[in-house]
């Protein structure tokens, strides 16, 4: 198994650990480890935004929207 130092650590979130370990009834080494498995350790893939947000709205109905045609791009302006 591995182990990690932490330098530099800001003296109030060292107490603000100090104090959730204690509130937990945990060491502030074992309090850390579990914030680590809670925000890294899951190993769950990261959420697909777009289908989150399709499969919310999904219920309301949908919407047609005009889509303009698109130009042609324009040439681009040299100034040499």
């Amino acid at each position: 198994m591995a182990s990690i130092t932490i330098r530099n650590l800001d003296d109030g979130l060292k107490q603000r650990l100090r104090v959730r370990a204690a509130e937990h009834g945990r060491s502030m080494e074992e309090e850390a480890r579990e914030i680590l498995r809670d925000v890294v350790g899951n190993g769950t893939p990261p959420r697909d935004l777009a289908a989150a947000i399709r499969k919310r709205v999904a219920p309301l109905g949908g919407v047609d929207l005009d889509v303009p045609e698109r130009e042609p791009m324009r040439d681009l302006v040299r100034f040499d």
